[in-house]
Parts: structure tokens; C-alpha cells; sequence
């Protein structure tokens, strides 16, 4: 680090969550947050309590910039120089693990934690928050920037001055990490069932994790979440339940609100007609429109929903729905019927009903 060390990294409002900090929210939300909370992070994906964890910090490995003899003899420290703030972070992990190793080659440390009420006990000494724990794993996880090569870093500066947004930010690689979770485990739901990695989960697992997370450890301050398609890998029984899930997490909390994007139906049926708007770009003037659901949405069946704020009508498949089109159009009672029974139940297979019977009734 350069500069003063004994300055702290500042804080500020904006806190960004994405994919890359899920285990940061993950870990400091089960280990401080409360038992009612952790159970609601869990109990979707049929899994108990935490385990175990491992996380690692290798300050002078080959991917980060090396430091000179001198200041080396100053701090002590031969790879990466730390701040007053990010020394105390590791020393309180240290004291809080299990167990704990230094590697002096390398300077990494390795901590390994079973998680216990002792254990919680310990964290809740050193951080009195699950957003405060998180804050100080995350800006250990900032030092991970350090290995990006600096061509990478030259590419991103002159992509952004150039305006060229659409470029994808560079990221170091796992094994060049400055700072990472390396296992990370939980009990099974059933306790015969033994234990579960976090890398065994599907996607969809892990993004109720981040999301209901952030939430849970985000609850003493006003703030205003946004939060981008959350729902996009649930499964439909989840999304179903998302908008329950939240509000069964509100607990006590600050001045909050919430602006959520979907493209799905499940979240507007859970919400009244005055708390959802339809963002639309015409083709002709591509202007971005702003308008009300012309139904009340609360409790509208997802098919209402798909016509009324998606423009999806009848809400079947192309597929599906072109074919349903040719046989309305055929005389051919054979070719009719049997694509009538090859349908499932829909609107299309209601008028193609009655298509085919007045089709029958002409030939009696």
C-alpha cells in the first residue's frame, strides 16, 4: 500500500455486490448474523449450519509487485504493505481461528475455522456486525486487484477514456489471488447426512445465498438496495417465494427501499399495481417510456401479467402458438384432432376444441 499505512481505507455509502463478493456476504452473514437469519439463508437449499471454512492471504507470491529491501526492513513485510487497519484484520483472524498457519516463504497465512457457538462468540468480540465483518473481508479481498497485470490494468484505463463501457473489467485468476476463500462447508440438512461444499451447489443456490445475504446484514441503516434481476436462476417454486423470503427477513431495520428489476411475472404478483412500473423503448421514437400496469398486478396470475406488462399474448411458446394458428385455419379433421391431442392444456387448446367440433358437426 502506499502512503500513510496508519490510514484507514475510508469508507463510503455505495457498496457494490456481485457474484465475486458472495462467500464475503455468505460468511460474515452466518457467523454474526442471528439464528433466525442464518436458518432463513439455509433451509431453501436443504442445508444445516456452517461447518468449516478456509481462507487464505499470500501477501508475497509471484502475481503482486514486489517491495524494495528497504522498505521491506522498515515493515517487515517483504510482498504486499499492508495498512494499520488490514494488519489488524488478519491479527484478529488469526485470533479467532481454529487454527491458523504462516507460511514466512511466501508470507501466506492460512485459517481454518469450525464453526461453534464459541467460534460466533469469538467474531462477535472483534466485529460487532455482520456488515462490519464483512467490510473487513472485503477490503482484504481489494488487495486481489494488486495482481492484475499492469498491461490489463493500461487496457481498462484507455477502454474507459475511449468510452468504451461495454469491456469486460480485468480480474486476477484463483490461484493469483492476494485474498480467497479455499473451502468453505456446511452440515447437511439431515445431521446423518454429513457435509456439503459450497462448490456442490447449483447457481441458483448460491444467488439466493448472495442475495438474501446482503439483505440480512444490510438491516441498521437507511439505504436504498438495487438489486438486478435477482431472481434470473431460481428455480420457479423460488421465485415464487422470493418477495416472502424478503419480507420474512425484515426483522428491524432503517429507512429502506428497494428498486428490483425482472423480466419475470413472479415478483409483480406480489406487489400492488402502485409499487410497479413497465419500462418500455419504442422502436419508432427509442425513447425510454415509463408507465403503470393497466390491471392491478397484486395477486394476478402469472399468464394476466405476461399479457398486461410483458406484451406476451396468449402467453404459449412461438412454437406452440404457430402451430396452434395453422390448425385454427385446416378443414382437415385427421390433421386437426391429431394435433389436438398432442397439446397440453392452454387457451389456444380451449378454441382448438371448439375448432374441431364445429369441424365435426359439419360433416354429421
Amino acid at each position: 500500500m502506499k502512503g500513510d499505512r496508519s490510514r484507514s481505507i475510508p469508507d463510503n455509502r455505495l457498496v457494490l455486490i456481485d457474484y465475486g463478493t458472495n462467500l464475503e456476504v455468505l460468511f460474515a452473514s452466518l457467523m454474526l448474523g442471528t439464528k433466525g437469519n442464518r436458518e432463513s439463508l439455509l433451509n431453501h437449499s436443504r442445508l444445516g449450519d456452517l461447518k468449516s471454512c478456509r481462507c487464505s492471504v499470500r501477501l508475497a507470491h509471484s502475481a503482486v509487485p514486489r517491495t524494495n529491501k528497504a522498505k521491506a526492513a522498515q515493515t517487515g513485510r517483504k510482498g504486499i504493505q499492508l495498512t494499520d487497519e488490514l494488519e489488524e484484520v488478519i491479527d484478529r483472524l488469526r485470533r479467532v481461528a481454529t487454527c491458523w498457519h504462516l507460511d514466512e516463504k511466501t508470507e501466506t497465512y492460512t485459517f481454518d475455522f469450525y464453526i461453534s457457538e464459541a467460534t460466533r462468540e469469538a467474531f462477535s468480540t472483534y466485529w460487532d456486525s455482520p456488515f462490519e465483518f464483512y467490510k473487513s473481508l472485503h477490503k482484504l479481498a481489494l488487495l486481489n486487484d494488486l495482481a492484475i497485470p499492469k498491461s490489463s490494468r493500461e487496457r481498462v484505463k484507455k477502454d474507459i477514456e475511449n468510452r468504451k463501457f461495454a469491456s469486460r473489467l480485468a480480474e486476477p485468476q484463483q490461484e493469483e489471488m492476494v485474498f480467497g476463500f479455499e473451502e468453505v462447508r456446511f452440515w447437511h440438512e439431515d445431521a446423518m447426512g454429513g457435509s456439503v461444499d459450497y462448490v456442490s451447489l447449483s447457481d441458483g443456490e448460491h444467488q439466493q445465498a448472495l442475495i438474501l445475504g446482503a439483505y440480512a446484514m444490510i438491516a441498521d441503516r437507511n439505504s436504498l438496495f438495487l438489486l438486478d434481476e435477482p431472481e434470473s436462476h431460481f428455480n420457479p417454486k423460488w421465485r415464487v417465494k422470493f418477495v416472502q423470503r424478503l419480507i420474512d427477513m425484515t426483522g428491524t431495520r432503517g429507512n429502506q427501499e428497494m428498486l428490483l428489476t425482472t423480466h419475470a411475472p413472479f415478483v409483480p404478483s406480489d406487489m400492488p399495481r402502485e409499487q410497479v412500473m413497465i419500462f418500455s423503448r419504442p422502436r419508432e421514437s427509442g425513447i425510454v417510456e415509463v408507465r403503470e400496469p393497466p390491471i392491478e398486478t397484486f395477486g394476478a396470475t402469472f399468464d394476466r401479467i405476461l399479457e398486461t406488462c410483458f406484451d406476451i399474448r396468449p402467453p404459449n411458446s412461438e412454437i406452440a402458438e404457430d402451430k396452434i394458428e395453422v390448425l385454427l385455419k385446416s378443414d382437415d379433421v385427421e390433421l386437426v384432432e391429431a394435433g389436438f391431442n398432442e397439446l397440453g392444456p392452454s387457451t389456444g387448446k380451449a378454441l382448438l376444441a371448439d375448432h374441431l367440433r364445429k369441424l365435426k358437426k359439419k360433416l354429421s
